[in-house]
């Protein structure tokens, strides 16, 4: 139909660009995907290709990139999220929140469309204020092996605002922190998908640290919720989208033991270098600007994810890694 908004999401085929299409699709947009499928993967979308108001391009973003017809919105959600995928990929992982964005925004600019970026709660870095709210400018290592991921999101931010003030371009910045649900990875290095593949496959919960650090879980649909207010509001500063309910990862550990009934034991690794203390949002922004907050608690949010991690089939439960990232990086 002539009056369908269409919407770019980048980043379509991840875990979180995936559940935006569901969601974008299920609103009645006319959703065109994005994904070079470095960490992406077709079966998180595969569903929607018979969707007339649905569209795939297998495109980097970091290069030129061209949609024909009338755009109304992008999210740019196009980057590698977890640390397994930016440390092994980092060159790409900086051009994508560089070179990405820039094209991002120099498609929104000539589109006249809104923009939304991705951003993270990793701009933070190892925190000295806490709860993290909008205005903490963080406390990030540029040139330690983190610095790849933080300083392209913070380069992100930076040139979105200087697109917002210098062009005009109608733009939004969303702060993401830990996000869980169907469609993760099992092994993408993330805490709570890599304690119940250890789970299922048998083996021992892995800590880095003594586990006291914080994480604060948020399930994937309230994020999406989170998100797609953010898009439609008339705010153009950044906002945490997030569950301020904080854990330590020992606490975390000892739920995903009771929950799966494993009888592994918890072992303990150094903590990575940079690898932040505490992690808790401070989402009042959210709640008076966006009337939101999250709904699902993690009891529910984790049986829901635990059950879609026990209908993977035994070569995902077992596969170390999905792509061949090799013949994609250029040395």
């Amino acid at each position: 139909m002539q009056n369908t908004k269409r919407i770019l999401i980048t980043g379509a085929a991840g875990f979180l660009g995936s559940h935006l299409c569901d969601r974008f699709v299920k609103e009645g947009y006319h959703v065109i995907a994005m994904d070079n499928l470095i960490t992406g993967r077709l079966k998180n979308i595969e569903h929607l290709f018979h969707l007339e108001n649905f569209e795939f391009y297998n495109h980097d973003v970091s290069k030129f990139i061209h949609v024909p017809g009338k755009l109304d919105y992008i999210l740019h959600f196009a980057s590698p999220a977890s640390p397994i995928d930016y440390l092994k990929i980092p060159i790409q992982t900086l051009k994508v929140g560089s070179l990405g964005i820039h094209n991002c925004l120099g498609l929104a600019r000539v589109k006249n469309a809104r923009v939304l970026i991705a951003s993270t709660s990793e701009i933070y870095g190892d925190p000295l204020v806490h709860p993290q709210t909008e205005d903490y400018w963080g406390n990030v290592n540029p040139v330690g092996p983190r610095g790849v991921y933080d300083e392209a999101k913070r380069f992100q931010e930076a040139i979105t605002m200087a697109y917002h003030t210098y062009h005009g371009v109608e733009t939004r910045i969303v702060r993401i922190f830990n996000t869980y649900g169907p469609r993760m990875r099992l092994n993408d290095g993330r805490v709570l998908p890599a304690f119940i593949g250890q789970a299922l496959r048998g083996e021992d919960l892995t800590i880095f640290g003594d586990g006291s650090q914080t994480r604060s879980f948020c399930y994937v649909d309230d994020l999406v919720e989170g998100i797609y207010r953010l898009l439609l509001s008339d705010y153009a500063q950044p906002v945490n989208i997030g569950n301020p309910d904080e854990i330590t990862i020992k606490q975390f550990a000892d739920e995903i033991i009771k929950l799966t009934n494993t009888t592994q034991k918890v072992v303990y690794h150094d903590l990575p270098v940079n690898d932040p203390k505490q992690r808790q949002p401070d989402i009042t922004k959210a709640k008076e600007i966006l009337k939101w907050e999250p709904k699902v608690n993690r009891a529910e949010g984790l049986k829901i994810t635990y059950e879609y991690f026990k209908g993977l089939s035994s070569e995902e439960l077992h596969h170390k890694e999905h792509n061949n990232f090799e013949k994609y990086i250029i040395k």
